[in-house]
């Protein structure tokens, strides 16, 4: 009588043909959810109102007829320093997007305001991504109450510590 060894036979994994299904199968999922979300997201974007360029000087609007233009005023730069620490200066140099031309005067109390504003701001409140998009949208809704709602977008050209 001979004594033979039955190993047990390793259990085999899923074809190579199966797995060439899964694998087309997965890839097609992830054309059609990429195709649907390039629609999706295409779809919800709204056309750019076009805007005129102002000489810094005279805040010109676009030339007539073009219905919705609005006004890009270049603000005077800003420098100052901050409330703390006081070594700490700030030099802005920023654009404010109007709805029609407005006096000189208008631009230059919206300038004094945000000088004073930002004279009150601190170190630790703009610092990280999200400190700056605070300073930018206080800065903003400042400019609006000076103008009346006239000011529709303030701009940051340049923002700089020292």
């Amino acid at each position: 009588m001979a004594i033979t060894d039955q190993a047990p036979t390793p259990p085999k994994g899923p074809s190579l043909l199966v797995q060439m299904a899964v694998l087309l199968g997965m890839t097609a999922a992830a054309i059609v959810l990429g195709w649907a979300s390039g629609i999706y997201l295409n779809g919800s974007s709204e056309p750019a109102e076009p805007v005129a360029h102002a000489t810094e000087a005279h805040g010109e609007a676009a030339p007539e007829g073009a219905e919705g233009a609005r006004t890009v005023v270049p603000l005077a730069s800003i420098t100052t320093n901050l409330a703390a620490p006081e070594q700490v200066w700030i030099r802005l140099e920023a654009s404010v997007v109007l709805d029609e031309p407005q006096p000189q005067e208008l631009i230059e109390t919206i300038h004094q305001d945000l000088l004073a504003y930002l004279r009150t701001v601190k170190l630790h409140q703009v610092e990280g991504a999200s400190g700056f998009q605070h300073l930018k949208a206080d800065l903003e809704e400042r400019a609006k109450i000076r103008s009346d709602g006239h000011v529709k977008q303030f701009l940051i050209r340049t923002l700089l510590f020292e």
